[in-house]
């Protein structure tokens, strides 16, 4: 198995304006405490992460209308161009689709920074997917719309065409091609997204 899930460590950068990535200790056996025991805070959309419709749909289902189903199976790994639009004409070679689509552009394994420029979507590429019979698009980007959109174009097109968003991805070094997808989220059936444990296996 493939790990492909960004590592959670103190000054991890979430999305400007999100709750900062904290683990902090309140029990330590070294003060006298029986267990050690530390408190967790963060944004829902820290590091990779599975996006429910409700965050970008008021009237979109949350994270537990998400089909578990959707988020194990054949997915394939695309690699794209860097830092640019991405649109249907990245589709070229491929002539058969699964239902999951990821796509790598080339983004460091660990962040640094909270990157500002990256590759992003354009919504005919989301349509083109859909038509194709896609239900899943993953990124290794922290978003699939440009970081200075406010209208979220690329989000609207996923909730017309009802795909399913993931976020984030580690892909480094993992080779273009078709995978089995293992991908779950925390059980939070009200939350509008929730980091992620995400796994590819060969084919």
């Amino acid at each position: 198995m493939i790990d492909i899930t960004r590592s959670l460590v103190p000054n991890h950068p979430n999305w400007p304006g999100d709750r900062p990535f904290t683990l902090e200790p309140t029990a330590l056996m070294s003060e006298g405490s029986s267990v050690n025991l530390m408190s967790l805070a963060t944004s829902t959309h820290c590091g990779t992460h599975l996006d429910a419709p409700y965050h970008y749909d008021p009237d979109g289902g949350r994270l537990a209308t998400v089909p578990l189903e959707l988020l194990i199976g054949e997915a394939l790994v695309i690699e794209v161009p860097q830092e640019q639009e991405l649109t249907p004409e990245i589709l070229e070679n491929w002539t058969r689709l699964p239902e999951r689509i990821l796509f790598y552009s080339g983004q460091p394994d660990h962040w640094e920074t909270f990157p500002e420029t990256f590759s992003y979507l354009a919504p005919a590429l989301v349509h083109t997917l859909a038509d194709r019979g896609v239900k899943l698009i993953g990124t290794d980007c922290p978003s699939v719309d440009a970081f200075s959109s406010k209208c979220l174009p690329t989000h609207q097109a996923c909730a017309k065409r009802n795909l399913i968003i993931i976020e984030g991805l580690r892909l480094g070094g993992v080779r273009a091609g078709r995978y089995r997808l293992v991908c779950l989220p925390l059980n939070l059936p009200e939350a509008d997204a929730s980091p992620v444990r995400a796994l590819l296996e060969p084919l």
